[in-house]
């Protein structure tokens, strides 16, 4: 700073004040938010997992702030309808995107995506993570996923593989699956979770990575199998089944949800939520909940979400290239 001692203590003296209130009115802008309803846009049917999740958590939220948190369900084009919708929607803190594993992989399917996740939203929550299960009808002659790999190897054009569409973290845990153990399987896309547990059952597809919280009763009834689970550790509603990375050394996949605002969200508005979605997640009844579905919850920052999102964005974006996976 230039000038005299004088003339730089007296400027000195005039900023504090102007810091003191940057800092009050960001507080004031914190607390203020939320005053009016706040649509929460899930880019997928009702009924599904991020759809029970987001009704779950925001409804502790809308009861916590005082104000409607209203899910609105925008379905389509595998999740990339919602988004566009939340993307264009004015950075208030009015529009909430309750974003999934998708938006990690879009950017390397789609060459006409009307915006980008990495530049158009901040991400600030993340609400679950789902490690996904090695599936197989009772049909198929392997008790273990080495036996598996085994059989798709022996079988003439290999085994037929199920998954919930191009691009999907089901159909990328079926590729990286392949290509890890040298096995051929044959891609079977579906357009949803519904007929792909039909058909597998029935033997039309032979293994599918369903998302750890979804076929429980088909396991208890016998009428499906599971081989392995694609995280860590063990899962405590099926404390015996291996993780695959026994088999296939750092095999790891995930089905994700998290919150995201779009870009230009005062900085104190993105904590606000976090804050308040932390909090809800926390409540034992909620986490009950979640648990006994495997679905895998942590206290998380903004700055937490931003890293796991990069990483998970990098890592599929640069795998759906390697592997020629595409959409139009």
């Amino acid at each position: 700073m230039t000038g005299t001692p004088r003339l730089r203590r007296r400027a000195a003296l005039l900023a504090t004040p102007m810091l003191l209130l940057s800092g009050h009115m960001s507080r004031a802008q914190e607390s203020a938010w939320p005053k009016r309803p706040v649509r929460v846009i899930v880019p997928w049917p009702p009924g599904g997992t991020a759809d029970v999740v987001a009704r779950l958590l925001f409804t502790s939220v809308a009861e916590a702030t005082g104000q409607p948190f209203v899910i609105e369900n925008r379905a389509g084009a595998t999740g990339t309808i919602g988004a566009a919708v939340a993307a264009q929607a004015a950075p208030d803190g009015y529009a909430v995107l309750y974003g999934s594993t998708g938006l990690s992989v879009e950017a390397a399917l789609f060459t006409n995506l009307s915006y980008s996740a990495q530049r158009d939203f901040v991400p600030v929550f993340r609400s679950i993570t789902v490690p996904q299960l090695l599936l197989v009808n009772p049909k198929v002659k392997a008790s273990t996923s080495a036996e598996l790999i085994a059989l798709s190897k022996a079988t003439p054009g290999g085994l037929n593989g199920a998954s919930a569409g191009i691009g999907s973290i089901q159909h990328l845990a079926l590729e990286l699956f392949s290509r890890q153990s040298g096995a051929p399987v044959n891609h079977v896309p579906y357009r949803g979770g519904a007929p792909i547990y039909a058909d597998l059952m029935s033997g039309q597809v032979d293994l599918y990575f369903g998302n750890a919280n979804g076929p429980t009763a088909f396991l208890k009834e016998g009428t499906l199998r599971a081989l392995a689970q694609t995280g860590r550790g063990r899962l405590a509603s099926l404390p015996d089944l291996p993780p695959l990375s026994d088999t296939l050394p750092g095999f790891e996949t995930y089905e994700w949800n998290g919150v995201f605002l779009p870009k230009g969200t005062p900085a104190a508005i993105v904590t606000r939520l976090n804050t308040l979605l932390n909090a809800a997640q926390a409540q034992p009844e909620i986490a009950a909940k979640l648990r006994a579905q495997d679905l895998l919850t942590e206290p998380n920052t903004p700055e937490q979400f931003a890293e796991f999102f990069e990483a998970q964005s990098e890592r599929w974006q640069g795998f759906v290239k390697q592997a020629g996976i595409r959409l139009e």
